[in-house]
């Protein structure tokens, strides 16, 4: 009988990757809420529906996730465990650390706040995507637009964050700093923790994960894993 324990070890870290990398991603959401100079795209809308829907933040986020997700079903993407597991628990997270961190902070207190939810982020999303097993909602929709017409992927990345940004300012939704900061640090940011937090795939498993998507540190699939491509929060 062939010996499956380091698959089995491996498994395992993944799979630990992903759940803490998610509690962690709510809870460095909640940092970037807290600081209160602008957040990044997505938590702009959730913020806008929040004010004229009483709903938690969270609860918001898990809704909006959902909806996100359906838009994969004509875009041919299919959700992995990982995805599935975004969707469910990044917000929950994000309500409790809302609840534990407290809100009308001194200035310079909050931007602390605000760089440590950056960088918080950023780890997280090297745990998460770095345990391959799946990618989440919104990095789904931009790779899914990306695949299915192709359009260059930072193009649907920009596209879609201007229309979420303009749509959660418009509600009410706190744009800031915070936000060009977020949009600018992110990317590389992520690019640094990604490779260095990603499990290492055997050969056979590197051409794709259960569900349908890439498995290196990569979301897109056509660049270089130095060169990861990541969405904005709750992803």
């Amino acid at each position: 009988m062939p010996d499956n324990r380091p698959v089995d070890r491996r498994l395992v870290r993944r799979s630990l990757q992903l759940l803490v990398g998610l509690f962690l991603y709510g809870i460095a959401i909640a940092l970037i809420v807290r600081g209160g100079i602008g957040a990044a795209p997505w938590d702009v809308l959730t913020q806008g529906i929040a004010l004229h829907t009483g709903l938690s933040f969270g609860l918001i986020t898990v809704i909006t996730s959902g909806v996100v997700l359906l838009l994969w079903i004509p875009l041919k993407q299919w959700p992995g465990v990982g995805t599935v597991l975004n969707a469910l628990l990044v917000g929950p997270s994000a309500d409790l650390g809302l609840a534990l961190i407290p809100a009308d902070l001194p200035l310079a207190a909050r931007i602390g706040l605000f760089v440590a939810g950056l960088v918080l982020l950023a780890v997280a999303t090297g745990l998460y995507i770095g345990g391959h097993l799946g990618p989440g909602p919104r990095d789904g929709l931009m790779t899914g637009i990306h695949r299915r017409f192709g359009v260059r992927i930072w193009i649907a990345r920009t596209a879609i964050e201007v229309v979420v940004v303009i749509a959660g300012w418009l509600l009410g939704g706190n744009v800031g700093l915070g936000t060009l900061v977020f949009a600018l640090a992110i990317g590389p940011l992520c690019q640094f923790f990604i490779p260095r937090l990603s499990v290492r795939m055997p050969p056979r498993l590197a051409e794709g994960t259960d569900a349908g998507t890439p498995v290196g540190p990569e979301l897109e699939g056509s660049v270089d894993p130095s060169e990861p491509t990541i969405d904005s929060p709750a992803g």
